[in-house]
């Protein structure tokens, strides 16, 4: 006698690939348990560290800030959440949200006559494909802060746009349900 281990001996049809992959891979937040303010929270923090110049540390940071948040202020928001948002700023787009990062900080400064062409832009980049240690500090030195203050608003009203529209859909999604 042979025990079947099939979805058919269990007494379920089985799904097509499609519906199958279709349930697994389902938006995180739409998934997410955690009460509609938690992971409202989330999205704004994962928004927040994705609108700043710190590529490649963003999702660390996003971990370091939910270990503060709940050792130190009691304050919990979703983690996977805040960590899935972090990537709507990848490696393919980080040149161009940098960019807007700097026309934003110059425009801030009232620098508007330094403004210069996403290409001029683009090229002063270079050193970090490169490598180059010394080119990169100095790029840092001279554009770190016109990065980070022209990333703030940014970073602002994507965490605000977060939490505003991460809160409303699941509210409305919890009155259907």
């Amino acid at each position: 006698m042979t025990v079947q281990t099939d979805n058919t001996a269990r007494g379920r049809r089985p799904h097509p690939w499609a519906t199958r992959l279709r349930r697994r891979v389902k938006l995180p937040l739409l998934r997410a348990r955690h009460a509609p303010v938690q992971a409202a929270r989330g999205s704004m923090v994962g928004l927040i560290w994705a609108f700043t110049p710190t590529f490649g540390l963003r999702m660390p940071l996003v971990l370091l800030t939910w270990v503060i948040a709940r050792r130190v202020f009691g304050w919990e928001f979703n983690l996977l959440l805040g960590i899935a948002w972090t990537w709507t700023t990848n490696a393919l787009v980080t040149v161009p949200v940098y960019y807007t990062f700097y026309v934003t900080g110059q425009i801030m400064l009232g620098r508007w006559h330094v403004l210069s062409g996403f290409d001029s832009f683009e090229a002063l980049w270079a050193p970090l494909l490169q490598g180059d240690l010394t080119q990169i500090l100095k790029l840092l030195l001279a554009w770190g802060l016109v990065l980070w203050l022209g990333a703030l608003p940014w970073a602002v009203l994507m965490g605000y746009l977060g939490y505003h529209y991460t809160h409303r859909l699941l509210r409305g999604r919890r009155v259907l349900r």
